[in-house]
């Protein structure tokens, strides 16, 4: 089976690697690089960007894709590719009433790139409470992942802020009835918000990853290979 591996946001393909030596032999695994992350640059509109991903994943049968990755493929499973599809970590989309609260968010994160530049964001964007947990990962793997994400283009992240944040992606939720068949959710189990999504979602397959926060491709990643591999054959 060939599956198509898409990251977080402000991360890249490597983010993957640990995962791609755990799981099963039988997934042929190709991790993708997203625009404005070394994929080329940021299109002018969420569809544009979905269409340029949707062309990368041709002859996939599967995609899996984390946070921002999974969202992303959400949007091209929502094109009508004919794709199963592992989403980790996944908002679906949000009421209109939640957007402008979003797009103010998504702004702040955009204009402290492009004022402050990649590194101040890479420091305040790691002290997230949403990434708390990760203070148990090894020193060196939290340095690795460091150094790759200053070597993005803080100006792209920004537009990819602009365009493809959550509070510029479509709602996705009422077509989830319709592909519930070909998802599977997961998430880590200490990520409340998520946890409770995966939970929750339409779609023929969940799970959740013991002692893991929102990045299971950091605090987890031979349990998450494993849950992929259980998640694939699920959706079969």
């Amino acid at each position: 089976m060939k599956c198509a591996l898409l990251h977080g946001f402000a991360g890249d393909p490597a983010a993957w690697d640990a995962v791609i030596a755990y799981l099963p032999s039988a997934i042929e695994a190709r991790a993708i690089a997203l625009p404005g992350h070394g994929g080329g640059p940021v299109r002018e509109t969420w569809a544009d960007n979905i269409a340029v991903v949707g062309e990368s994943l041709v002859g996939c049968d599967a995609v899996a894709g984390y946070s921002f990755g999974a969202r992303v493929a959400l949007g091209v499973l929502a094109t009508g590719a004919n794709l199963r599809a592992v989403l980790i970590g996944c908002n679906p989309g949000i009421a209109d009433r939640e957007r402008p609260a979003r797009v103010a968010t998504d702004a702040h994160w955009a204009a402290l790139l492009r004022t402050r530049g990649i590194a101040e964001f890479t420091d305040a964007w790691s002290t997230q409470p949403l990434f708390a947990s990760q203070r148990q990962v090894a020193a060196e793997r939290l340095t690795a992942r460091r150094v790759r994400r200053l070597a993005l283009d803080p100006m792209q992240l920004a537009r990819c802020l602009d365009v493809m944040g959550t509070g510029a992606m479509p709602d996705y939720r009422a077509a989830l009835p319709a592909l519930a068949h070909r998802i599977a959710w997961l998430a880590g189990a200490g990520d409340a918000t998520y946890a409770q999504l995966a939970q929750s979602l339409p779609g023929a397959h969940r799970a959740l990853i013991a002692d893991c926060g929102h990045d299971p491709t950091l605090e987890q990643p031979a349990a998450l290979a494993a849950a992929i591999g259980v998640a694939l054959e699920a959706l079969a």
